[in-house]
């Protein structure tokens, strides 16, 4: 398994105003240098970034920027994260054309997977139809990312209608699409992220790892909140997944680098212990 890192964790994220009107140009973006992010995540000794779809399509017209800066941190672009809300049709034409667009950016840069989250809440409650609906564009997304070279993982995710191990088990039988489990955000929906892993072993495609203390509630650096993660350890070995494990942490108070530096020596002193 080899180790990267989010930039998100330098600015946090944010979406595109645009997309309050024009919903094929709503990007995820983070409002922070990246080239910054991108050489103290290298000096740390991570071995790739996962960015943004918005961030990574702010290089799509000075590619050799972005490729420059990669290259000099001696690190590679693992993955690009985008979204939808997936279960609305009259848009999902646009939102798959969204997806599209973050595919070609992630095969332009050499990425090898591209994450989703998504599966909006209405107003008005959910629906049973709306995990089918997810499902389909799911596939769909799958189909894309197939397309252009790439592994497309579903990422649970807080707010949405996949937070916890009951909301997975509606979704994952009607998809094709590949498991990308967040141990911070399946904790905080009230599941056993090494469980669940077990449990969708043969689904996972990445691996996001984030710490998280619920009183209050907070993601912090690896090793600081209250998940077992020599348990995630085991569950990912047994697995057989040999993949990338992507630290992501939404935001810090404090320098980034700091917070980069603390996860990196917790995973380097919990996997030099199963060597």
């Amino acid at each position: 398994m080899r180790l990267g890192y989010h930039t998100i964790t330098w600015g946090g994220v944010v979406g595109d105003a645009v997309g309050v009107t024009s919903v094929k140009d709503l990007v995820y973006r983070v409002n922070g240098p990246m080239a910054r992010a991108i050489r103290e995540i290298g000096a740390l000794g991570y071995e790739g970034v996962e960015m943004f779809d918005g961030n990574v399509a702010d290089f799509a017209d000075r590619p050799q920027e972005l490729l420059g800066v990669l290259d000099e941190a001696g690190v590679e672009l693992v993955s690009v994260y985008t979204g939808g809300s997936f279960i609305y049709d009259e848009i999902l034409p646009e939102e798959l054309h969204r997806v599209t667009r973050a595919a070609e950016l992630a095969q332009q840069f050499g990425a090898s997977s591209l994450v989703v989250g998504g599966g909006a809440r209405r107003a008005s409650g959910t629906r049973d139809s709306d995990y089918l609906a997810l499902a389909g564009a799911l596939d769909a997304v799958t189909d894309i990312a197939a397309a252009h070279g790439l592994d497309a993982c579903y990422h649970p995710h807080l707010t949405t209608i996949v937070e916890g191990p009951d909301d997975l088990d509606r979704l994952m039988p009607h998809t094709r699409i590949g498991f990308c489990p967040d141990t911070g955000h399946l904790v905080a929906g009230g599941g056993d992220p090494a469980e669940l892993i077990r449990r969708y072993s043969d689904r996972i495609r990445h691996v996001h790892l984030k710490d998280v203390r619920m009183d209050p509630f907070q993601f912090v650096p690896l090793g600081q909140g209250q998940i077992d993660f020599v348990e995630v350890a085991s569950a990912l070995e047994e697995s057989g997944y040999d993949g990338w494990i992507v630290v992501e942490l939404d935001a810090y108070d404090g320098d980034p680098r700091d917070a980069a530096a603390l996860s990196k020596t917790f995973l380097d002193t919990l996997l030099a212990g199963r060597e």
